[in-house]
Parts: structure tokens; sequence; C-alpha cells
């Protein structure tokens, strides 16, 4: 579930997000965030299975642990909410643990997204606490089809693709297309004033030991073509897909994972 870091970043890297990356002990690896959940990077094309796997996604609750390099620093939160009729709320919230209390940041995240025939639609996306540089709000007019507003210090003003997404909602998209029998395949995700997009690849089933017991996932990676690194997501079936494992390499080096800690489905 895409995230937004406790420390500085770099400019170039990828992200999985509703998760976006944490703190090091190095400023910047949390730079390295792939856009997920999500780097938890993600999108999904606008075939995804509308109003019936709409009726399927459940509204629930889950927190996840950041380790880098083997510490723990910091615990992320992230809940999706029904407002009314297609309009959902998905919020991601991140604290400091351990080594990751050394830094100030404090990244909160929301996407008001439509959900509908057409897929998922973002409609508002706002982060902040993660400084000046680092925060956004950016609104998708799908009337006029023009994205705009502020993201990481870069001013948006962009015609709107076909299936793109923020740094949030895109995690619901892969949910969502999972739910309704799909196999995700392209990502299309909003990169300070463009667009990025991402491959998907499925890798694999694996039993995952986690913090809610031995649990059968199906392993996604996702890359940038061009980038070093790539993200995983181990999904769950039995839990309506939300992954229970994220994990960032930079070629054969893991940079950072992330565990689930607890998940409610409402």
């Amino acid at each position: 579930m895409p995230i937004r870091p406790l420390a500085p970043e770099c400019a170039g890297t990828g992200r999985p997000h509703g998760l976006r990356s944490v703190s090091s002990a190095a400023p910047a690896a949390a730079d390295r965030r792939p856009r997920w959940l999500a780097a938890l990077v993600i999108v999904l094309t606008a075939a995804l299975a509308g109003r019936a796997a709409a009726a399927e996604l459940q509204p629930f609750q889950v927190s996840y642990a950041w380790v880098w390099h083997g510490a723990p620093v910091a615990v992320s939160t992230i809940e999706l909410t029904h407002r009314q009729g297609d309009i959902w709320a998905y919020t991601s919230s991140t604290k400091p643990r351990g080594i990751g209390r050394l830094y100030p940041m404090r990244p909160h995240l929301q996407s008001i997204m439509r959900i509908n025939a057409q897929g998922v639609q973002p409609l508002h996306f706002v982060a902040t606490g993660s400084g000046r540089n680092h925060d956004a709000d950016v609104d998708f007019d799908w009337d006029s089809g023009h994205i705009t507003g502020l993201y990481e210090g870069a001013h948006v003003d962009l015609p709107i693709q076909p299936g793109v997404q923020d740094d949030l909602s895109v995690q619901i998209a892969l949910l969502v297309q999972l739910l309704g029998g799909g196999t995700p395949d392209k990502a299309l995700e909003i990169n300070k004033d463009a667009v990025r997009e991402y491959d998907y690849r499925r890798e694999g089933e694996q039993m995952l030991n986690t913090a809610l017991g031995p649990i059968d996932t199906i392993v996604y990676e996702i890359h940038h073509a061009g980038s070093p690194r790539t993200t995983r997501f181990w999904c769950a079936p039995s839990k309506g897909f939300i992954p229970m494992q994220v994990q960032q390499r930079r070629l054969d080096r893991v940079e950072w994972t992330l565990r689930i800690r607890s998940l409610a489905i409402h």
C-alpha cells in the first residue's frame, strides 16, 4: 500500500506508497520509495471490474512496521473508508519508531476517489507532514480532463490519462482489479508534473509467516523501466488481496521491508 518518507528524499526514484517510504539511518534511503501499497509503487488500466468489484471492496484498517537494514524505523497505519455512493477515502499516517525518531517527518496522506464502472478515479490527493518540498495538494477533474495543483514543489497542470492514479488510489486500483479477477499489468501514476508508467509481473506464490499467522500470498513485482529498484508485494487472497509484506530492492540488495502488524476488515 505505494509511502511518504520521514526523512528527505532524492529525485528520480519510484515509490510504492498508502505507504510512502520511511526514514532510514541515512536520509537518502528514505527517498527510495517505490509507488504502491505501493514504495505499499502503482495504474492499472481503466478496464477494472467497476461496480461489481467495488461491491466486493470492504473498508479496512491495517498497520505495518517499517524495517530498514534490519532496524525498525516507523509504523504506518492505513485506512479505507466508504463515504457515500461511489465515493471512498483512503488515508495513511506514519509515525517514527526506534532510530526513526531522529527525524521530524510525520507523513499524512489522503486520497478521495470515485469507484464506478470506469474504475478507480482519484478526485483529490493531499500529502502533509514531510516538509514543504514533499507535500502535495492535487485535484483530478474528470469532467474537464485535467489534473491541477502542487506536487512536491512542482506545479501540476496535466491532461488526465485513462487509468492515472495518485500515490494512494493506485493501491486501491490494484485491490479492485485483483478482487475482480484481473491480473495487474501496467500502472500509471502522477509523479510531480508528469505521469510515470510501471510494469507489474507475477512472481509466484508463497506462504508467508506474519504477525497474523501463516498466510498464503501471491507475489507481484512492480518496476519502472530504467530504474535499478524493484518493489515486491505479497498479496493475500484470503484477506481481500491486502499486502502482508512489501519490500524494495536495489539490484540484489534489500533497502527496506514493510511487514503487517494488524488488520481489521469492517
